[in-house]
């Protein structure tokens, strides 16, 4: 994996008790300023709209480091809250990481 691709595998809940931990690791993320941030959903079992936030919160994160972001693997559940919210929209969405390592030729 290139050194200008970081990627953040989040588990179990991303909800109003993990959203704030998650933002956390973003941040320390950014301080390397990698060009993308790639988080992959694979093992997100649930996702309210506090993670949802902290997706938002992640991405103007990474705009701020003149970075962007991704997001793979996310789950049936996850894809219909992008869908419902419109965050299908913002997101640069991939169906895996072998998807977005095609897509944006870092792998």
């Amino acid at each position: 994996m290139s050194a200008e691709i970081e990627i953040l595998e989040p588990s179990g809940r991303l909800d109003v008790t993990s959203a704030s931990q998650f933002r956390r690791q973003v941040s320390q993320i950014s301080t390397n300023k990698p060009k993308f941030l790639l988080i992959d959903l694979k093992e997100i079992s649930f996702m309210d709209s506090s993670g949802l936030g902290a997706l938002v919160s992640a991405l103007k994160t990474m705009r701020s480091v003149d970075g962007d972001m991704a997001i793979c693997s996310a789950s049936e559940q996850v894809q219909m809250l992008f869908e419902l919210t419109s965050m299908s929209k913002i997101f640069k969405i991939y169906a895996s990481r072998d998807d977005f390592n095609a897509k944006v030729g870092a792998g």
